[in-house]
């Protein structure tokens, strides 16, 4: 099966676009036609989730071989509960649960397979993986990377951009083939600096773990399936009935997750993006316009402080006539300006099925305080953004639907969002002081991996420029 380049006819099979992890020409890989794959979606909500990992995967990167035992060794004993993510209901809202994994965050999905498929790519060398992170994917890629033979993993987040929970999980990581940078700037920064060093050392057998790896990606479309399978369990659905689904996103990765559900089959109705107050998706979504010139906010959900969401580049490919002209010339444009405007076709496209809203810092709080209160759900900053706009949706919809809410972490990676959302006092306590007071008000445990943080000294404490990126990886390279 052959991916191509966004940006041009530049083509790799399966296997060798997961190793690549982006083209050499800047593009992302991407099959062009997944509705042709005879991807059968009834046949898919019938099986366990690890059965839709396999079909999924078997079908859309059918150059790996043995894919069930590369499930079982990515899976088996690792998350919390028997199913990957469970769909639970609170209040009437359904919450499918993303952050029973490893690390606690969604992530944990995708970059629990990803090490095994790219061990098993066949690469001569050692795999150099670089990643950037928002907070979440540093710490599920080291998780799955760490003392992996034939690879190496670099993680760069950005410096005071990230949690001190975050922080915790990826300076504290053992491993002897991994490497944890803090960098000057945000997450915007990183990602452009790594996408440079990929650029730079084309040669040197780099990979990515980020969304812009198609490995990446494509593992996240198998828990729409398992959603709309619950649903059917419950008896709230049959299959054909359209479900939304509500998604807090920064990079675009998790909802075109959804938007790949639906190009396989999947009933799929409404996906609504869900930002914070670095709202570009949502200005996007509306208006046709990207537009980076702006102020960058940190906010209490940094996993969605972006403003460069590069998935975004696959739904323009595949919403915009598969045309890599086009879309060369709208990231190009992005590069040089900061700026693309879409064609009206391609956004009349993009809004058959994706709407969008927002919720500021104090939308983001009142929805934590209200899950809560009305619901009895703990969520954390990023599943409360998604929790007010799917309100919002509901109210101004009324497409009958049923709405499910992406959960993507749990709520103790953010403690003092959390508390301070439900009235406490955080002045002067620390974090994980923070995670008790917060388990002994609400009775919601505490994940063993985090609580496992405290006391665990830190390993990596450097702190680059944006600019000395290529150089940091240049030096683990020749190490």
């Amino acid at each position: 099966m052959e991916y191509q380049s966004t940006r041009s006819n530049y083509t790799l099979d399966s296997k060798s676009a997961v190793l690549a992890g982006i083209a050499p020409d800047g593009g992302l890989f991407v099959h062009p036609d997944i509705g042709s794959l005879g991807f059968d979606a009834s046949l898919a909500v019938t099986l366990p989730t690890l059965k839709i990992m396999e079909y999924v995967i078997s079908t859309l990167l059918p150059d790996f071989k043995d894919i069930p035992s590369l499930v079982s060794q990515a899976f088996e004993g690792k998350f919390e509960t028997p199913d990957l993510t469970p769909l639970v209901k609170a209040g009437d809202n359904y919450v499918l649960e993303l952050f029973r994994g490893p690390t606690s965050a969604f992530k944990d999905v995708a970059l629990s397979l990803l090490p095994v498929l790219i061990r098993h790519a066949g690469a001569k060398d050692t795999v150099t993986v670089l990643t950037a992170t928002s907070g979440d994917t540093g710490k599920a890629a080291l998780e799955g990377f760490h003392d992996v033979p034939g690879t190496r993993i670099v993680v760069f987040y950005p410096h005071g951009g990230v949690s001190e929970i975050q922080k915790a999980q990826m300076v504290t990581q053992q491993g002897s083939n991994v490497h944890v940078c803090a960098v000057r700037g945000n997450f915007d920064n990183c990602q452009t600096g790594v996408k440079k060093a990929f650029a730079d050392l084309a040669s040197r057998g780099l990979s990515s773990a980020n969304s812009i790896n198609i490995g990446r990606l494509v593992p996240q479309i198998v828990y729409y399936f398992s959603a709309y399978r619950d649903l059917i369990a419950r008896g709230v659905i049959t299959f054909g009935d359209k479900v939304d689904f509500v998604v807090p996103t920064g990079n675009f990765g998790d909802i075109l997750a959804g938007y790949y559900a639906l190009l396989l089959g999947l009933p799929v109705g409404r996906l609504v993006c869900a930002s914070n107050e670095n709202k570009i998706l949502d200005d996007f979504l509306k208006t046709g316009v990207y537009d980076k010139r702006r102020p960058f906010f940190r906010t209490d959900s940094p996993s969605m402080d972006i403003l460069v969401s590069s998935n975004l580049e696959r739904l323009l490919f595949l919403a915009g006539g598969k045309t890599t002209v086009k879309v060369r010339q709208w990231m190009e444009s992005l590069g040089r300006d900061g700026i693309f405007r879409v064609d009206d076709e391609t956004l009349r496209a993009i809004s058959d099925v994706f709407v969008s809203g927002h919720a500021t810092r104090e939308m983001t709080a009142e929805a934590i305080r209200m899950a809560w209160e009305k619901a009895g759900y703990l969520c954390d900053p990023h599943t409360a953004v998604a929790w007010h706009v799917a309100q919002q949706y509901k109210t101004e919809s009324k497409t009958g639907n049923p709405v499910v809410i992406l959960s993507t972490a749990s709520p103790y990676k953010f403690p003092q969002a959390v508390l301070g959302a439900l009235g406490r006092d955080t002045a002067g306590v620390g974090e994980f002081e923070m995670m008790r007071i917060l388990n002994a008000i609400t009775g919601v445990p505490v994940p063993k991996n985090l609580a496992s943080l405290e006391g665990r000294p830190a390993r990596f404490d450097t702190v680059i420029d944006i600019g000395e990126i290529t150089p940091y990886v240049e030096s683990v390279l020749n190490g």
